[in-house]
């Protein structure tokens, strides 16, 4: 049975990670679910993307999804029950317009808040006021709604939320402090919720040759 289902190469902690695991699990598309360490990736992940980032997508026959959102989208066009792609309120092309700005400018500053040493000292609190700037977009949206386009979770609250989430980690006590009372409460029903729970599970580091990991658990 599992010979056929697509492969998922994830990383528990990658957020990019965590929102094709969110969208897999809510359009109930089972795949072989293959946990690596970033530092030693196996050659079957080397071989099947020239990107070598995680998540990538493996299907039977034999295309290769290697942008997150893209897993996403293939999974809730095959299934989409709680409406991820259709918002109450803007457009799909607003959610995925959002979601660029997400992972364009949010995540630029992101990486060199979390990470300055990884970027040539990057100035962390110039950073974190850039990133702080995309916070607040959300704030405005969520002080009307309680999720980002509606009365229901939507593509964009799971493709951000992973993010979003890093973002807050950093300074807890910083974040806290913000006046972002409606994002905080938003990004509490994210990753608080029973599914967020589901594919923040450990799994062992895959082996070739273990026995396949289907995900979402049957």
């Amino acid at each position: 049975m599992t010979a056929t289902l697509p492969v998922l190469y994830s990383f528990r902690r990658c957020p990019y990670a965590m929102r094709a695991r969110l969208a897999l699990a809510a359009s109930r598309q089972q795949v072989e679910l293959r946990e690596v360490v970033l530092k030693d990736k196996p050659p079957e992940l080397l071989q099947a993307s020239a990107k070598a980032t995680v998540p990538i997508l493996v299907l039977p026959d034999g295309e290769v999804i290697d942008e997150s959102l893209e897993i996403m989208l293939w999974a809730l066009r095959r299934g989409d029950p709680e409406r991820w792609l259709a918002p109450q309120t803007g457009s799909s092309a607003e959610m995925i317009a959002l979601i660029a700005d997400n992972d364009g400018d949010f995540k630029h500053h992101l990486d060199r808040y979390k990470y300055p040493q990884r970027h040539d000292g990057a100035d962390a609190q110039a950073h974190r006021r850039d990133a702080a700037a995309f916070a607040a977009r959300l704030e405005g949206r969520l002080g009307a709604q309680p999720w980002l386009f509606g009365q229901h979770a939507a593509l964009a609250d799971m493709a951000i939320g992973p993010f979003v989430r890093q973002f807050a980690g950093v300074d807890p006590a910083w974040f806290a402090a913000r006046p972002w009372p409606q994002l905080r409460r938003w990004l509490a029903a994210v990753t608080g919720s029973a599914r967020f729970g589901q594919v923040m599970g450990k799994y062992p580091r895959w082996r070739a040759g273990d026995p396949p990991t289907l995900f979402p658990p049957t």
